[in-house]
């Protein structure tokens, strides 16, 4: 067998500082859940890299270290948390607004989360055209560059004020509108001349993702706009030695999804339709009643289905399959999202059969660890060096960012084996194949 080296990876020494584009109800649901954790409050119930642990070795051997204690991953104790937001809420009241969390834990927490106060944001109401009230706190620069440079500005004097070593920029803010990848962010050159001259088709998030890798920053986007996909910054984040992620948390439904249409196939199951619909009242359903972010969704949603199922490798089972996804804005649900799913499959001489899921989740619940998951990741990537497009950490997102030529890996069990042996490869340890004849050949 072939001798694996450990990676050299630069201790985690020092603060860490994550700071999210946005304080809205992930955010401060994220916030709020690790001073919870530091504060034997609460658990990190759904953080992979706090509560997971890995395999190593032969089961004979019985080595099951929690991931946070195998890979030399940030403490939660040296994390120092900020945020960008168009709104000035402190993150109390902001986590207040949200409503996603208790009274009880709000109290108990409030301490810890007032003195956390937005930096202005950059923002455009093109992309985000619901986003409703004081939408107060934004930069008045004239350029994108200048914001752009702002936001680095930005990021300096948090490091200094918090006293942290190292950042990471996590996108946690509103869906903006859907576009397609134009001329001008095809190319380094012609992106940075698109900010000095403020190119209307480079949106908010793009001008935060270019700020963080220009300042050395991993950045990772929890949106599924088009971002970090582009040309511009995937040049960017190679040049400057900067690893980037993304794209779109992977929640409720889209979760399911990767679940259950991994077992279908495996199981050679066919699949006639796929309909899918949710309500929701947070800020987030708020802006995809716009159907141009809605459509920004719907895309990010789709595309899982058949990359999985891979239609034209096995058309007999999976060729024309009808598949409906569908948002739906309802204010009394709040944060806690319903999302119905409708499954019309196909067995054996051809018999039809049906599932049918109603998962009441919790929208922010659900992303806030997978926010903490990937800030923490994309700490420990850049400590070992490593640049570009993270694809091992595509087990965290809907729609995984890939290289050109390549396609998606949307099954989460494929994803969890990547992301699981992503961490043995760093250090050093054995890949798990799962194969087992040693255990009987001996």
């Amino acid at each position: 067998m072939t001798e694996i080296k450990k990676i050299d990876i630069t201790p985690a020494k020092g603060r860490l500082g994550i700071l999210t584009v946005g304080m809205g109800a992930v955010s401060t649901t994220l916030f709020a859940g690790v001073e919870a954790t530091r504060h034997n409050i609460a658990k990190p119930i759904g953080s992979v890299t706090q509560m997971a642990t890995i395999r190593l070795g032969k089961r004979t051997e019985n080595r099951n270290p929690l991931i946070k204690d195998f890979v030399p991953m940030a403490q939660l104790e040296d994390i120092r948390f900020g945020a960008w937001d168009v709104f000035h809420d402190d993150c109390y009241k902001a986590a207040c607004v949200a409503d996603v969390l208790s009274k009880e834990h709000l109290d108990a927490l409030r301490p810890y989360l007032e003195p956390i106060k937005p930096m202005a944001a950059v923002f455009n109401p093109r992309y985000v055209k619901l986003l409703k009230g004081d939408i107060s706190n934004v930069k008045e620069h004239k350029t994108l560059m200048e914001k752009a440079e702002a936001l680095i500005v930005d990021m300096e004097e948090f490091a200094k004020r918090e006293e942290c070593e190292r950042l990471v920029v996590v996108w946690c803010a509103s869906t903006e509108a859907y576009i397609e990848e134009k001329p001008v962010h095809e190319t380094l050159e012609a992106f940075e001349k698109g900010l000095r001259e403020n190119d209307p088709e480079i949106p908010p998030s793009m001008v935060y993702a270019y700020a963080a890798i220009r300042h050395g920053v991993p950045f990772a986007n929890g949106a599924p706009g088009l971002n970090c996909e582009i040309g511009a910054l995937q040049e960017l984040a190679d040049k400057n030695g900067v690893p980037i992620s993304g794209k779109d948390f992977k929640t409720g439904q889209t979760l399911m999804k990767t679940i259950i249409a991994p077992g279908l196939k495996a199981r050679m199951l066919g699949l006639k339709g796929w309909f899918s619909t949710n309500i929701l009242g947070n800020r987030d359903g708020e802006v995809l009643d716009d159907p141009e972010s809605f459509k920004t969704k719907e895309v990010s949603k789709l595309g899982v289905l058949d990359y999985i199922l891979q239609p034209d490798v096995y058309p007999d089972l999976y060729k024309g399959y009808y598949h409906k996804v569908r948002i739906n804005y309802y204010p009394p649900r709040g944060d806690s999202k319903e999302g119905w799913d409708a499954i019309d499959i196909v067995g054996w001489m051809g018999y039809p059969m049906q599932i049918k899921i109603d998962f009441l989740c919790r929208d922010s619940i659900l992303a806030a660890p997978v926010a903490l998951d990937l800030a923490l990741c994309s700490d420990l990537a850049s400590r070992a060096g490593w640049k570009g497009i993270q694809e091992w950490m595509s087990f965290f997102y809907k729609s995984p960012l890939f290289k050109k030529g390549l396609y998606p890996e949307h099954d989460l069990f494929i994803q969890q084996t990547k992301l699981k042996n992503t961490l043995r490869y760093m250090m050093g340890e054995d890949m798990i194949t799962h194969l087992g004849n040693e255990y009987y050949d001996q």
